[in-house]
């Protein structure tokens, strides 16, 4: 009996050391795994990106698929400029617009536009044509209204004085592929300036689409730059600018802000299939000759 008491307290002891043992194990294990989450939660979080740099991403990413997948588009043109320290009127002008495409350096489809002036009434009527790397070079222009009824179909240089009368760029540099091109020149040169403000508003309704405001605040006049401040609205599904307003900076101190220009391409519709027939003066749905 003693000796069956004493194996009795023997087995209980061995029983006790090894699940002690195991108990004493445990802990150890799971060790690793705890400095390891330690170590992930200390990393450093990866950089911020600053609004001006997505929007700058954005709008390589725009126009790199603009110039893929973009061929046509038609809109209503919405414009307006200070041209000479004073301000125009809102423009209306139903554009068609064939992008320029390039294959191996070479222009397999030139930069044409057509342009039919819709209001103020002093213009109504107006149409002009541009194709690259046609007519010279010239633009084709008729006047509307009653001044149409009396004066010819002529050849303008784009960059003459008759052709830039009341605007600030050529008809050369008109459309979206244009407008996201400068877009980026001004980014790029506004986000190397310290005191830069960029504010990126997501969800943003002009007219019937949903757009992202991107919005830039330039405080300090600098040579080069352009605006005190840009507002540029990206359609958020076509991801192309449709709108894009720059004022000037104020003349006093919390002064109102004065328009240097406005660009508004309404109704976008892209790829709609046009042709030669669209950029040609002799179509008789227009009213050149």
């Amino acid at each position: 009996m003693e000796r069956r008491h004493f194996l009795t307290l023997v087995s209980s002891l061995s029983l006790a050391s090894v699940t002690g043992v195991a108990a004493a194990k445990e802990p150890h294990l799971t060790e690793p795994v705890h400095r390891v989450a330690n170590a992930t939660s200390l990393a450093p979080p990866p950089p911020a990106v600053s609004p001006m740099d997505q929007a700058l991403d954005s709008a390589r990413r725009a126009l790199a698929n603009c110039r893929a997948s973009v061929n046509d588009y038609t809109a209503l043109l919405v414009k307006r400029e200070r041209v000479g320290g004073e301000l125009g009127q809102l423009e209306y002008m139903q554009v068609k617009i064939r992008n320029r495409k390039v294959v191996n350096g070479r222009i397999v489809q030139p930069l044409s536009v057509y342009i039919n002036f819709i209001k103020p009434t002093a213009v109504k009527g107006r149409e002009v044509i541009y194709v690259e790397g046609k007519n010279d070079g010239n633009i084709i222009a008729h006047e509307g209204g009653f001044k149409g009824k009396f004066l010819p179909t002529v050849n303008l240089a784009p960059t003459g004085a008759l052709a830039m009368s009341g605007q600030r760029y050529p008809m050369t540099e008109i459309g979206v592929e244009n407008l996201i091109q400068k877009l980026i020149e001004r980014g790029e040169l506004a986000q190397k300036q310290k005191d830069v403000t960029c504010e990126l508003i997501r969800g943003t309704k002009l007219n019937d689409r949903t757009c992202t405001l991107l919005k830039v605040v330039q405080p300090t006049p600098r040579p080069g730059l352009e605006f005190h401040q840009a507002k540029v609205y990206m359609d958020d599904a076509s991801q192309l600018p449709i709108r894009y307003i720059a004022y000037d900076w104020p003349k006093q101190p919390n002064g109102p802000l004065e328009v240097i220009e406005e660009y508004n391409y309404l109704n976008l519709q892209v790829n709609v299939g046009l042709t030669d027939a669209d950029f040609d003066p002799y179509n008789t749905n227009y009213g050149f000759h």
